[in-house]
């Protein structure tokens, strides 16, 4: 049938009017949106490493209240100490025809028995001293019309609060600072007590003198905790490891991710914990691995390690170029350069004469990282590597007699000794097989344990020697680990260990300091 205005014809679909432009732009909006799928999705593995590789951290140290417990009981000492070593200005005054200069302030002795550290969310420390004492010893000078009386007096001020608020966070260079103080102080009372000829005139103006000896006071003690915790306690952060190298080959970034993560228990710090070539520093492995997890607070401190940790260890040893070896001429155990002989007998006695008693040559080659597994009952290490077996005739090219690969696994044990993490490799699976040809895997089958013998007894004891020193944990100097306790879990583990001051504070302060100091110059004297 016709239509009107068209001929009587009826016109193809592809050609009504209006279609042919709506359809294209429908499959051009559909191609668009496939392709931003696509894309999408081909992006998303780079995203998501990214995100890992700034936000999990590989490991992390959790300190609880009972590890703050000992670092109050240190921290108390510091502060003694630093109040004890406190200067206080002169003080001068005149009241009628009394005039007075008070000097050569110093502190005798300090009472803090009552004191306290403890968390405060989200990034604090609050150190609080309660009811304490402080004994004072001052030079007088008196003039009291005719009467000038020169002497010490000894004052006391009590019922001393002290409250100081420490903020934590993460500088520019990934380490742990204190970054602002807080402090309040205040005197409840001061005592002073006088002999001599003119006590009476000392007691009815004693309040004076208190009063100024209390303003002395509350002008200097924040002050000089101020100085303490930026400068002093700074200084000690400042010896925790933050990249430096773990060998010759090797170096570890223990740089923080964020700031500390504080609750009114326990203290979480989140570290890289990467390790990187020393010869290529920026050729690290991105962290794809779990995120630690803590459940336990009964010990003082824990540290918290994940797969990653161990598999980036790995992976800068291999691009370091270490993860080699080779056994030539008396290197060779004997029974294993006899059994690789009658092995390949056949092809030696195919070769020149002058080669056949030639020295044997071993080379060991690892052909990717390794990876680490860690489950509740072990942590393993896997390798694969390339085996190539060698005749070496004098002043001759190599002969090759095989080239097979070593599929291992190893079993890891991990341990922490005071502030080194150490840990031992044990050979557990072993398997060979030929680069050449499955007919020679079969021959090679009698090897197999042989050569399993050979790693055990003569590479596996380098491996450790090599890695015995082991990593430092990021741990201030004069603080170490004691009865630590590893416990595995799936994607990482945990040790849970006590505190132990081997220095005190003040040890490691004025031991740096003096490093420090400009030393005096020989040619100028």
């Amino acid at each position: 049938r016709g239509y009107k205005g068209d001929g009587g014809r009826r016109r193809p679909r592809s050609s009504r009017p209006g279609r042919r432009g709506t359809g294209t732009a429908h499959r051009a909006a559909g191609c668009l949106s496939s392709s931003m799928a696509l894309y999408s999705f081909l992006l998303l593995p780079l995203w998501l490493s990214t995100a890992a590789g700034k936000g999990a951290p590989g490991c992390r140290i959790r300190v609880t209240a009972k590890g703050l417990e000992l670092v109050k009981q240190e921290g108390l000492r510091f502060v003694e100490q630093e109040l004890e070593n406190m200067t206080l200005g002169d003080l001068h005054g005149k009241e009628g025809q009394f005039h007075y200069n008070i000097s050569n302030v110093r502190v005798t002795h300090l009472q803090m028995n009552d004191s306290d550290l403890s968390f405060q969310p989200r990034q604090h420390l609050a150190f609080d001293i309660s009811n304490a004492s402080i004994s004072l010893r001052f030079r007088r000078q008196i003039l009291y019309w005719f009467f000038y009386d020169i002497g010490s007096i000894n004052t006391s001020a009590e019922g001393v609060h002290i409250h100081t608020a420490l903020e934590l966070s993460k500088d520019e260079g990934g380490r742990l600072k204190i970054s602002n103080v807080s402090c309040n102080a205040s005197i409840g009372r001061m005592r002073a007590g006088f002999s001599g000829t003119l006590r009476k005139v000392y007691e009815f103006l004693a309040t004076f003198i208190t009063s100024g000896m209390r303003f002395l006071l509350n002008q200097q003690i924040c002050p000089v905790l101020n100085h303490a915790a930026l400068v002093l306690l700074n200084s000690v952060l400042a010896t925790v490891p933050v990249r430096n190298s773990a060998d010759e080959y090797i170096g570890i970034d223990y740089s923080l991710l964020r700031d500390p993560s504080i609750t009114s228990d326990t203290m979480d710090l989140d570290f890289k914990g990467s390790f990187y070539p020393l010869e290529d520093e920026n050729q690290t492995l991105p962290n794809l691995a779990p995120e630690p997890l803590f459940k336990e607070t009964e010990r003082m401190v824990y540290v918290a390690l994940s797969e990653y940790f161990f598999e980036s260890a790995l992976f800068a040893y291999y691009h370091a170029g270490v993860l080699s070896m080779e056994l030539a001429g008396e290197q060779v155990p004997k029974d294993i350069d006899v059994l690789l002989r009658a092995s390949f007998f056949g092809s030696i006695m195919l070769m020149n004469p002058a080669v056949v008693d030639a020295p044997l040559m071993l080379q060991l080659q690892v052909k990717a990282p390794p990876t680490c597994v860690i489950k509740p009952s072990s942590t393993t290490v896997s390798v694969s590597a390339t085996l190539e077996i060698f005749l070496v005739p004098p002043n001759e090219p190599l002969v090759q007699l095989s080239s097979m690969t070593m599929d291992a696994r190893l079993n890891a044990k991990v341990a922490l000794r005071k502030k080194a993490l150490q840990v031992q490799l044990d050979l557990r699976r072993f398997r060979i097989s030929s680069n050449q040809s499955a007919l020679e895997s079969l021959a090679l089958i009698p090897l197999q344990g042989p050569l399993k013998t050979l790693l055990q007894l003569a590479v596996m004891p380098l491996i450790n020697e090599k890695i015995k020193k082991g990593v430092q944990v990021p741990l201030p100097e004069g603080m170490d680990f004691t009865k630590e306790v590893v416990t595995n879990h799936m994607g990482y583990l945990t040790i849970g260990a006590d505190l132990h001051f081997s220095k005190g504070l003040r040890e490691v302060i004025e031991k740096y300091q003096a490093a420090s100091s400009p030393k005096p110059n020989p040619q100028a004297a």
